[in-house]
């Protein structure tokens, strides 16, 4: 007998084009408001795309970007979709102190919910920036009434990474559960798989099969991301960027809604919350009679 089809996550973390990390050094955040705006036109067109397929997602947004567009907050809730956070000012979890951190992710917990009206449970920090060295930032996120986070990434990367992290859903301090990018094992490395720069840059073929090997071999799973910017060909092209941003940033943007159209009606996706947290409640229960380790992995 055949299993079942795994319902995979499918996640857009809502941001505009002038706040990517990479341009960071090219774009001051006080530049931000006097900046052409293009979240909303993208976020609706991705909305009509999710509703043609009859698939709903976690969109980890910004605080900075619910507080100027609170109707665009509004209509991804009433669409059915899991609102979830991406910090206030899109600021690396790595380049904040922890009181800094705390500070942004309370603000943008407290927006996201006072906008939309329901609570809000998810975090992925910008750029995949909880690794090895700020482990605290799972406390503070544990503090601050969150129940996960999907913010580290188990691969080695110029900019983010936790190459030893476990490669599936497993319990972090506090009882939070952190659901890792997806990873697919071959030779003993660990390859991305998760959508993104990598999505764009490899053929639409290997993306399919790397998914369907997480799904096939390992039975989990796989958590697939995009940025509202990157269905967004026609957006400024920010002067002055080094080559390697440009090529990264840019690349294949005139395919990328067609692809995720494709990969819509040739895998089964929901929202992180229904996904995972009956997992955490599962575990929960099964740990109420043994002592609560520091990190468990996530049954199958």
């Amino acid at each position: 007998m055949l299993a079942p089809p795994i319902t995979n996550a499918l996640t857009i973390d809502v941001e505009d084009y002038f706040q990517v990390s990479a341009f960071a050094p090219y774009i001051r955040r006080d530049e931000w408001d006097a900046r052409e705006c293009r979240v909303e036109r993208n976020v609706e067109r991705i909305l009509a795309l999710l509703a043609a397929h009859g698939t709903q997602a976690t969109f980890f947004t910004l605080g900075w970007i619910a507080e100027r567009h609170p109707q665009l907050v509004r209509r991804i809730v009433a669409g059915g979709h899991e609102l979830a956070s991406h910090g206030y000012g899109h600021q690396r979890a790595s380049e904040l102190t922890a009181g800094a951190f705390a500070e942004d992710i309370g603000r943008a917990k407290k927006i996201l919910e006072d906008i939309a009206g329901c609570e809000v449970q998810g975090y992925r920090a910008p750029s995949f920036s909880i690794g090895s060295a700020n482990l605290w930032a799972f406390d503070a996120l544990a503090a601050a009434g969150y129940r996960y986070s999907s913010s580290v990434y188990p691969i080695r990367h110029d900019h983010y990474g936790m190459p030893e992290s476990p490669r599936f859903a497993y319990r972090v301090a506090g009882g939070l559960l952190e659901v890792p990018m997806t990873t697919v094992r071959v030779q003993g490395r660990n390859l991305p798989s998760s959508g993104g720069g990598y999505f764009r840059l490899m053929p639409y073929a290997m993306s399919r099969w790397l998914l369907r090997r997480v799904n096939a071999d390992d039975r989990e799973p796989a958590v697939f991301y995009f940025h509202p910017w990157e269905i967004d060909p026609g957006q400024p092209r920010i002067a002055g960027i080094d080559a390697r941003t440009r090529f990264r940033h840019y690349l294949n943007l005139g395919r990328m809604e067609r692809r995720v159209g494709r990969l819509l009606a040739d895998f089964r996706w929901g929202r992180m919350d229904r996904i995972f947290l009956p997992r955490l409640d599962r575990m929960d229960a099964m740990s109420t009679s043994r002592t609560d380790p520091s990190r468990t992995a996530m049954p199958a």
